[in-house]
């Protein structure tokens, strides 16, 4: 994580993923709540270097890195999960390939 970015960016982004594991009823959660309650404690203030801060931003930044992972990953795993036995067209269209034709109309 070379760059952080916003504050404000990485909290929406927050959100957003809580909402897509939530639902719409994600403002109910104690996630949500935590999220919201954290980042208001820990407002940029008049300090220059405020330790704090930037240390939620980034604690913030992380979990949202692992949200996002898992939420790609549960999405990789229901497209290429095993559903048993598959044809072998089938196995050749998942990695893009066509199978040959016969000639004769055999294949």
């Amino acid at each position: 994580m070379a760059a952080l970015g916003s504050p404000l960016r990485t909290l929406r982004e927050l959100l957003r993923e809580l909402r897509h594991i939530s639902g719409r009823a994600y403002r109910d959660t104690a996630a949500y709540r935590h999220v919201l309650n954290a980042f208001r404690a820990h407002r940029v203030t008049s300090e220059k270097l405020c330790r704090a801060q930037q240390e939620l931003h980034f604690q913030a930044a992380t979990y949202l890195c692992l949200l996002r992972s898992v939420r790609q990953h549960q999405a990789l795993h229901r497209e290429y999960h095993g559903r048993g036995e598959r044809s072998p067209e089938e196995v050749a269209g998942l990695v893009g390939f066509r199978l040959p034709r016969q000639p004769g109309g055999k294949g």
